[in-house]
């Protein structure tokens, strides 16, 4: 939407109130692969949820509100497009399970059946 299109806190309402990603994603006009947003939706919202904590969109012009929607949306999908949402860790699930990498030292671990046994 351009300067005299609907003002961003409509598209921001819109956006907020939207029923799935993909309402989203054509609210926006932010293509994408419905394979990726099958496997990474939430992941994805939720990256973009982060990328616009960080922006400030307070007393923008709703030109700008939209440009940094889109981009917040884009740059989330692309994140979640070229890695996967195990790789980016977007949920404290995932943030708190183990690096790959490390999974491999803890199955090492050798317990004797002698010390299960109780006294």
């Amino acid at each position: 939407m351009s300067a005299s299109g609907p003002p961003a806190p409509n598209l921001l309402s819109s956006v907020r109130g939207a029923a799935s990603a993909e309402e989203i994603f054509a609210l926006l006009g932010v293509g994408y692969d419905p394979k990726v947003l099958n496997v990474a939706r939430l992941h994805i919202l939720k990256r973009m949820s982060a990328h616009l904590a960080e922006a400030d969109l307070d007393g923008l012009p709703s030109d700008e509100v939209e440009v940094r929607l889109k981009e917040a949306l884009a740059r989330a999908y692309q994140d979640l497009a070229s890695s996967s949402p195990l790789e980016q860790r977007v949920f404290k699930v995932l943030q708190d399970a183990i690096a790959p990498g490390h999974a491999q030292a803890e199955a090492d671990v050798f317990i004797p059946l002698d010390s299960l046994r109780p006294d």
